[in-house]
């Protein structure tokens, strides 16, 4: 019962910071182009004050959510998307097929994750998108070794014996038992994926691999550092703001993964 006051609690908070990405351009008092006067500090028209360039820092904190959100978002689509692909295939069909992939789960399990992510970056320099996707190509090997294993736990239930005997079809097992079966556990994967993408997107723009012009709260964290906010008061309104959207976004992450990593195992439940 608990977990599930926290997962509606995290749902309600996550659901403000979808509402706030969507409807940032509507929301935010001036646009990227707008130019003031730089340094000031909050107050008047200027909730937040202004950066280094006189851009509104309010603004750019609405506006960073629409990056922060779609790139843990899309992340966490291909990652699992993946992991669940992989790992059912391995599990239900076995075999050679099995070891082949469990071959390429363990080579990119091999990979030094970050830094290997920091090449990538650093060489490609993309945009948003072209970052969540690099996050979700090296993300899924975890999900896919998870999954699989319960596809074996599951493969092996009397019922699903009895329904291949009576003719029924792999594809028909895969998604009516075996998916569904396994949709609590896919959608703790998918949260634990949907916030490391957030995380890293925004360690990647604080050391200036991301795009430049893309308004995140990353990129927000960076340029204050960059312009020594803070060892100034400046720090107050320009870095304080996004670290803490972060902070919130990812508290109701957690919030919701607590409740779903409690129905996907039992034993903490029973705990």
């Amino acid at each position: 019962m608990r977990s599930k006051r926290f997962a509606l609690a995290g749902a309600a908070l996550l659901l403000l910071y979808i509402i706030t990405a969507l409807c940032a351009p509507q929301l935010s008092p001036f646009d990227a182009s707008y130019r003031t006067e730089a340094f000031l500090p909050p107050g008047g028209v200027h909730i937040l004050g202004t950066n280094d360039i006189g851009q509104d820092i309010f603004s750019e904190l609405l506006i960073g959510a629409r990056v922060s959100l779609l790139v843990g978002f899309v992340a966490g689509v291909i990652s699992i998307g993946l992991g669940v692909l992989f790992g059912v295939t391995a599990g239900w069909f076995g075999g050679a097929l099995d070891q082949g992939l469990s071959a390429v789960c363990v080579f990119f399990v091999t990979l030094p994750f970050f830094p290997l992510l920091i090449v990538i970056a650093g060489l490609m320099r993309g945009g948003p998108f072209t970052q969540a996707v690099i996050l979700g190509l090296l993300g899924w090997t975890e999900s896919a070794r998870v999954v699989r294993a319960q596809t074996l736990v599951l493969r092996s239930k009397h019922y699903v014996e009895d329904i291949r005997a009576m003719g029924a079809g792999n594809g028909y097992i895969i998604w009516k038992y075996i998916v569904r079966g396994l949709f609590p556990m896919i959608a703790y994967r998918f949260i634990l994926r949907f916030r490391s993408g957030i995380l890293a997107e925004s360690a990647l723009s604080f050391l200036g691999l991301g795009s430049p012009v893309a308004k995140s709260w990353g990129n927000m964290l960076y340029y204050a550092q960059a312009r020594n906010a803070f060892v100034t008061g400046a720090w107050k309104w320009w870095a304080l703001p996004p670290g803490l959207a972060l902070t919130g976004l990812i508290c109701a992450l957690v919030m919701i993964g607590y409740y779903f990593e409690e129905k996907s195992d039992p034993r903490i439940a029973k705990g």
